[in-house]
């Protein structure tokens, strides 16, 4: 099988190859296709990949080649794993910086920030998935690209359920929560359901039985892992759920804003000056310099100082060892291919049309919930319905969604100051059309919203 990466110079490229290599099943992807706008990330990329191959000792490993071309690199693909940064860190640095400066959020997928990064990638995209359709009609589009479920149902406007949207919270969040209760996290069943980051998980099975209330009613058990101690033993207890830790940014909003404020950098900010030496350092020719050791080095930094302002705000310090180990989403989009490819049906929670599952969407909102997946794709599980409280987010979010949807296909801007002001963590209509225009001076991207 094809696997075309989009953004195949991106850093988390490796993590996604790896996981290949350990996959040595009969229908296997055998070719792995990187594409990039910049030729020297594709380079200091595929040195990466090399290395892995060699540590492995993996003497098959898929064949790697590299493409500016778009529409080269997407001729004959079974997948295509599409995470592109549109405008790069440094545009996220931007996002942060001038929602900042107007006191609101700049997080990259959650308020202000999201907006102006889902403004920049929705044209991006909506370009991508009809290429897709008119050079590899048969692909599947596993999209990770950020804001992942604002993307994920640009892209499913132009090729329906051949987009599949991933994301390693929900999976990371259900996995800690499994081994506190003592449960085998790939045997347990996750009920979650919400948006992309915007999700809650309602329960957890282990064995059949429902687990979560025992978690619930312990609050030293709370306080022993990521998001009970970001959130609070009380607070859980309160809303009867495990949130997404991206939630921390809608129900402490003021601290998180605050702790980004006195930050000596922001997120974006760090990441850019992080991955920048990285790729200068292999940029260098090759003696001495090990690729891959560079990468792990990296890697191990961006992960220990991960959602580091949300911690500081929350009082409870640096990340815990055991909390370092993400969802893997990397293992998610190969156990997807797998059934797809295989049809080793399989459950995972992913970004996908809702049809009739949430009663309060439409058919064709995207939303993130378990699926049952299978050589026809992934296939929204019936669930509970959300409780109030979550239901409104969930509208109000998605109904900014479809604004700057409509914002993106029409180049309105006064459409794309509607988006920003809907958001619950924008606060005033002043405040968004400020927004829109401080975006426009820093991304040249914007320049369409007339």
């Amino acid at each position: 099988m094809k696997l075309v990466i989009l953004g195949g110079g991106g850093f988390r490229v490796p993590l996604v190859y790896g996981a290949l290599l350990g996959d040595h099943a009969e229908g296997r992807v055998t070719e792995v296709v990187l594409h990039d706008l910049d030729a020297g990330r594709l380079g200091a990329v595929a040195r990466v990949l090399a290395e892995q191959a060699e540590a492995a000792g993996v003497p098959d490993a898929p064949a790697v080649t590299a493409t500016t071309d778009l529409d080269e690199a997407l001729r004959g693909a079974d997948f295509v794993f599409s995470a592109i940064r549109v405008g790069g860190l440094e545009g996220r640095a931007a996002d942060e910086r001038v929602a900042l400066a107007q006191g609101v959020l700049g997080q990259e997928t959650v308020g202000a920030g999201g907006i102006a990064y889902g403004l920049r990638t929705v044209p991006v995209a909506v370009d991508i998935a009809r290429r897709v359709r008119r050079h590899a009609p048969d692909a599947w589009v596993i999209n990770f690209t950020n804001p992942a479920g604002l993307v994920t149902e640009a892209m499913s406007r132009h090729i329906g359920d051949r987009v599949i949207g991933i994301c390693d919270s929900p999976v990371g969040l259900g996995r800690r929560v499994a081994r506190i209760l003592g449960g085998n996290p790939d045997e347990a069943f996750i009920d979650y359901v919400g948006l992309n980051h915007l999700g809650w998980l309602r329960g957890l099975r282990i064995a059949g039985r429902d687990e979560l209330p025992r978690l619930l009613g312990d609050a030293e058990l709370l306080g022993s892992f990521e998001e009970g101690r970001l959130f609070g033993a009380e607070w859980l207890q309160s809303l009867g759920a495990v949130p997404n830790e991206y939630l921390h940014y809608y129900y402490f909003n003021r601290e998180a804003v605050r702790a980004y404020q006195e930050a000596e950098q922001t997120r974006g900010a760090f990441l850019r000056d992080q991955q920048a030496r990285f790729y200068s350092e292999l940029s260098k020719p090759a003696a001495g310099v090990s690729a891959l050791a560079a990468w792990d080095a990296t890697r191990a930094e961006r992960e220990a100082t991960y959602m580091a302002e949300n911690r500081e705000a929350a009082g409870v310090g640096e990340r815990a060892a055991e909390d370092l180990e993400s969802g893997g989403y990397e293992k998610v989009a190969l156990a997807l291919m797998r059934a797809i490819a295989r049809d080793e049906r399989t459950t995972l929670i992913l970004n996908v049309r809702n049809r009739t599952t949430l009663s309060a969407l439409d058919a064709d909102a995207v939303i993130e919930v378990p699926c049952s997946v299978d050589a026809n794709g992934a296939h929204p599980m019936a669930v509970d319905p959300l409780p109030g409280h979550a239901t409104g987010l969930v509208c109000a979010v998605k109904a900014v969604e479809r604004e700057v949807l409509s914002a993106a296909e029409s180049g309105s801007r006064a459409t794309a100051a509607k988006a920003f002001a809907l958001h619950p963590l924008v606060d005033s209509v002043a405040v968004a059309r400020r927004l829109v225009e401080g975006y426009r001076e820093v991304h040249p991207g914007l320049a369409y919203l007339g």
